[in-house]
């Protein structure tokens, strides 16, 4: 190795030239004599290696504090048809299971139509138009009287899903099936509440009192939907303003 103080040597010559001889002594001694000469890479410092671990795992610990904060993403009506959620299964398709359904779904009309048991009551077109036409029909019994479809005429059953454009139904042979509402028309009985002395025992509507007495003819309020003016979900029909409309498919 050259002394601190070799004048010979190539670079103590260099730096001679650009700078005094005391500082060109001084920067040859600290930056060329006294330089580290590293023969290998030095290893990692453990420490370090713990300190980034370490801020991988806060990061990861916040990124799933932030996922379970989240709410969950809804499934697509895609997914939902894959899935079969709103399917009904084959051992559910069973019309003695829907009766009582059917049942509660005539006290609500006696409801929304204002009859009651004991009272004599009139039921108009004008009156009883828009309340139809808003009503919910999930567990009514409907019958299906023209359509455009003769294999649709004659369909009857208890409705267990009412979309936008079809009626879903479980009918008396214990099988479900879907009836366009578009150029179809169906009919529905409510019989009517017993009135004086027919009345008998008061009852609730949810049970078997809605049948009428045996010794009478049953008397029944009998309506005409025409499916290609309902075409709109229950939901979205109790909000909807009704509207007189001329028919020209009649």
């Amino acid at each position: 190795m050259a002394s601190e103080r070799d004048p010979s040597h190539i670079a103590h010559q260099i730096l001679s030239q650009a700078h005094p001889p005391t500082e060109a002594q001084n920067i040859f001694t600290d930056k060329v004599l006294h330089k580290p000469l590293n023969l290998r890479p030095t290893s990692p410092d453990p420490n370090s290696q713990d300190a980034r671990a370490r801020r991988r795992f806060k990061r990861l610990r916040k990124t799933e504090h932030l996922r379970r904060r989240q709410k969950p993403k809804p499934l697509t009506a895609k997914e939902k048809r894959v899935l079969g959620i709103y399917d009904i299964p084959k051992e559910d398709q069973r019309y003695e299971m829907y009766e009582p359904l059917h049942r509660m779904w005539v006290g609500y009309m006696w409801e929304i139509l204002g009859l009651k048991e004991g009272v004599h009551a009139y039921v108009t077109a004008e009156g009883a138009g828009p309340k139809l036409a808003s009503a919910d029909y999930h567990g009514a019994e409907l019958e299906v009287v023209r359509s455009r479809c003769v294999g649709r005429v004659g369909c009857k059953g208890i409705v267990v899903k009412d979309t936008k454009f079809t009626f879903e139904m479980i009918t008396k042979r214990n099988g479900l099936r879907t009836v366009p509402k578009r150029h179809s028309v169906f009919r529905l009985k409510i019989p009517h509440p017993k009135t004086g002395e027919s009345a008998g025992q008061s009852a609730t509507p949810n049970d078997a009192s809605i049948e009428v007495s045996s010794t009478e003819e049953p008397k029944y309020l009998i309506f005409e939907l025409h499916g290609s003016h309902f075409e709109a979900r229950a939901t979205d029909r109790a909000t909807k303003k009704f509207k007189q409309r001329q028919m020209n498919d009649l």
